[in-house]
């Protein structure tokens, strides 16, 4: 079967999905609230309890393998439709689960590394999630920078035509490994002079800047048909002279990312329960454009929010309907499946996987 059969047979599908459900069940398909990869009986409770209510999916915090695939199994086991099940692995999965394989963090990596050698890390991330049955993974960063304190050793550094390439090779092999892969933080976080966690970000940039510099890496990931792309909490007045954060701005998502860069993928928020959100909730991301709300402070009172925002006319239903059906897509694509077989953390490497971590910090 051909790309173009394999789309349409996807986008029946979604039709037909969508015209069974009401709208709470479209708004609860674009959250994706996060919860510690633990195994104790409150986490296990906590997720049965959004399977059931057909949540999208959810975003894996610090924990370790076994949590992380008890919690993606009841997900798989609950709901209408298989979830995403995400994790903030910007290096792999010991970022974020204690007994998974080590990589070396992005700034350390070696300047000698090879596009082939980031695919193949990329690549051998996506194995490890599938055995644990995590299907998406919020990285590669492509912000472009250079001793930004804010952002450490998560940037590839200060070029922006490498950070794009390793970041795009990064991408690649995550997503021929069946994980989507998700691109952070648009429009790039370089110039940010605050910690979107604690606090608002402006990006401190001038237009030059932007289009030369920090956008750069998101052009190659959107040329290269790359699947989803995760906006900041920053406020760009070079773009936006009202100064909202990004993930609930139209003018960096609907103009600039949908219309200027051509972006047709899904689009992710941070963490909405970052104080760089503060003041704007879900359903101010969903009518900026966003497709999947990220870990909401209260999911319930946010989901409740957005089809609030349906009923009264600020977020359309045809466009609610776009977000869900593109979410839903990219779930049909990814033929969603759940963990696959796993004997413990030692099933996590094989003998390639300290090779891939050797070379890339080989100097």
């Amino acid at each position: 079967m051909g790309k173009a059969d394999v789309t349409k047979e996807a986008r029946t599908w979604c039709d037909s999905v969508i015209a069974r459900m009401d709208t709470s069940e479209l708004v609860a398909q674009l959250f994706m609230p996060a919860v510690y990869a633990s195994d104790d009986e409150w986490t296990r409770r906590q997720v049965r309890e959004y399977a059931e209510k057909g949540i999208g999916g959810i975003v894996l915090l610090k924990g370790d393998s076994a949590g992380a695939r008890s919690l993606a199994e009841i997900m798989n086991t609950g709901g209408k439709v298989n979830p995403f099940v995400a994790i903030d692995a910007e290096w792999g999965l010991n970022m974020r689960l204690a007994d998974a394989p080590g990589f070396p963090a992005n700034g350390r990596l070696s300047p000698n590394v090879s596009d082939q050698l980031m695919y193949d890390y990329g690549n051998e991330v996506a194995r490890e999630c599938r055995r644990l049955g995590i299907n998406m993974v919020f990285g590669p960063v492509l912000d472009v920078s250079e001793g930004n304190r804010f952002l450490g050793l998560r940037s590839f550094g200060a070029d922006p035509e490498r950070v794009a390439s390793l970041g795009l090779a990064y991408g690649r092999g995550l997503e021929d490994g069946n994980v989507i892969s998700v691109a952070k933080h648009f429009p790039g976080h370089g110039t940010v002079v605050a910690d979107t966690h604690t606090g608002r970000g402006v990006i401190d940039g001038s237009l030059q800047r932007l289009d030369t510099v920090d956008l750069v890496p998101f052009r190659h990931w959107v040329d290269a048909g790359m699947h989803a792309v995760m906006v900041g909490h920053l406020a760009v007045p070079a773009i936006d002279s009202r100064m909202m954060p990004a993930a609930v701005s139209p003018t960096v998502i609907k103009d600039l990312l949908r219309e200027d860069l051509g972006f047709n993928g899904l689009v992710l928020t941070d963490a909405m329960n970052m104080l760089g959100a503060g003041g704007y909730g879900a359903d101010h991301a969903v009518i900026a454009g966003a497709d999947v709300i990220v870990a909401p402070a209260r999911t319930d009172d946010e989901m409740a929010r957005t089809v609030t925002a349906v009923r009264d006319g600020r977020l359309p239903l045809v466009e609610l309907k776009e977000r869900a059906g593109r979410v839903l897509l990219y779930k049909y694509l990814l033929g969603l499946a759940g963990p696959e077989d796993y004997a413990g953390p030692s099933a996590l490497s094989i003998p390639a996987t300290d090779t891939i971590a050797r070379h890339l910090k080989d100097r």
